[in-house]
């Protein structure tokens, strides 16, 4: 068990959302009046780190630090699990593979101010306690953890309003736009109030419900065009331009979210054993994953295909269940990088009304060979081999029927 006396000093990781808003006093109440540090990983949530400061400050806190972590959250999280082609049960990963980053950051900064813990304001139901909780393990395994979610007599986010107002902390929502929400350069997700039940039909079309885009019922009713170019499976221009990756999935986001891209409702399966429900925005990331998927069917073969498939679970599951800085996903990612090497060239995709429609794809690295797949007369397909060709493949089947007629006679 923790010695709360020996806690003189805290690292909070702090978004200024409800939960770590009320964190600050709560800390300096239940824990000998400690210092608390408040850090805020920069992954592009954008006007949400508008004001932090003075918030941190007012509240409690004895300093803020935020940290710019966007080059590093795309090259080093994104990227490789775009190329992985990595999904959750849909779900695009977008908070998963955010906290690993940002927990990493916390221990960096825990151990440059001599801090005697780390604390984050992850519920006891969630996903996220293991990602932060694990990603701490990998870099200080010895580092006390305050988790108040499982300490607290708070049972509701209701009642954390309640504390918010007791104890004057200003507030960004009402009871009513109380969602639970996760934003960052890649997703934005939504989560309680109506949506806890599966048989409402998410709010898109009221207004302040979606922030990266629009329904696509209120899409335009003309198609968007645009081509991705890939250099071993990273982008690296769009419509011709060179640009970063993080510049890339920004201007994805604004052409995605203009055409309703990006939208995902699903109940899911949380690492802890629960199904729960929740809407994700993610226009910019749909975009590349489409593209991905089209580029690999010219440039990987059946069987590197197949089985890059059957790993993608995998690295969806050690990414949703925080093991990022794990041997085996560094594996994974070693084996996507062999399979990348010939992943170069071009997609033209048309983007209409929430739909991500193929409009060509071009590699100098294709395995398609028309000559070879056309209806037409050719010179390079013998069609009379398949005969001998089904005779052997199919010989297992053929002895097996044998053997089941005799026992049969």
């Amino acid at each position: 068990m923790m010695n709360k006396e020996n806690i003189k000093k805290v690292v909070l990781a702090y978004s200024g959302g409800l939960d770590t808003s009320i964190i600050i006093p709560w800390l300096k109440e239940n824990y000998n009046n400690c210092e608390v540090i408040a850090v805020s990983g920069d992954v592009g949530q954008g006007t949400e780190l508008d004001g932090l400061e003075e918030k941190a400050l007012k509240t409690g806190a004895s300093k803020l630090y935020i940290e710019d972590l966007t080059d590093e959250f795309v090259d080093e999280f994104i990227i490789p699990t775009v190329k992985a082609g990595a999904m959750y049960e849909g779900y695009m990963l977008g908070t998963s593979f955010a906290r690993p980053l940002i927990a990493k950051r916390l221990v960096e900064i825990a151990k440059q101010e001599g801090a005697d813990a780390i604390c984050h304001g992850c519920t006891g139901k969630g996903n996220d306690q293991v990602r932060f909780e694990l990603a701490i393990k990998a870099f200080a395994p010895d580092m006390p953890i305050i988790a108040p979610w499982r300490e607290w007599d708070i049972k509701s986010r209701d009642q954390e309003i309640d504390y918010a107002i007791a104890h004057n902390i200003p507030l960004k929502i009402t009871r009513e736009t109380n969602y639970s929400k996760d934003k960052n350069l890649w997703h934005l997700s939504h989560e309680g109030l109506d949506l806890e039940d599966p048989a409402n039909e998410p709010t898109y079309e009221k207004e302040g419900f979606l922030e990266l885009g629009v329904s696509p019922l209120q899409a335009p009713d003309k198609p968007t065009y645009l081509t991705l170019d890939f250099e071993k499976g990273v982008p690296v221009a769009l419509d011709g331009v060179s640009m970063t990756a993080k510049e890339i999935i920004l201007k994805l986001n604004q052409l995605g979210g203009a055409n309703g891209i990006g939208l995902l409702d699903i109940v899911e399966n949380r690492l802890v054993g629960m199904k729960c429900r929740g809407v994700y925005e993610t226009p910019g990331g749909a975009i590349l994953y489409k593209a991905m998927q089209l580029l690999e069917s010219l440039c990987l073969d059946k069987y590197a295909a197949h089985k890059k498939q059957e790993l993608a679970i995998s690295f969806a599951d050690l990414v949703y269940n925080g093991q990022w800085y794990t041997p085996l996903r560094k594996a994974l990612s070693a084996f996507v990088d062999v399979l990348m090497e010939n992943c170069t060239g071009t997609v033209k995709l048309k983007l209409y009304k929430g739909n991500i429609i193929p409009a060509g794809i071009w590699s100098k690295y294709s395995l398609y060979d028309p000559e070879i797949a056309t209806f037409e007369e050719d010179e390079v397909y013998h069609q009379a081999d398949a005969a001998g060709f089904i005779n052997l493949f199919g010989l297992p089947i053929q002895v097996q029927a044998k053997v089941d007629a005799k026992q049969k006679a």
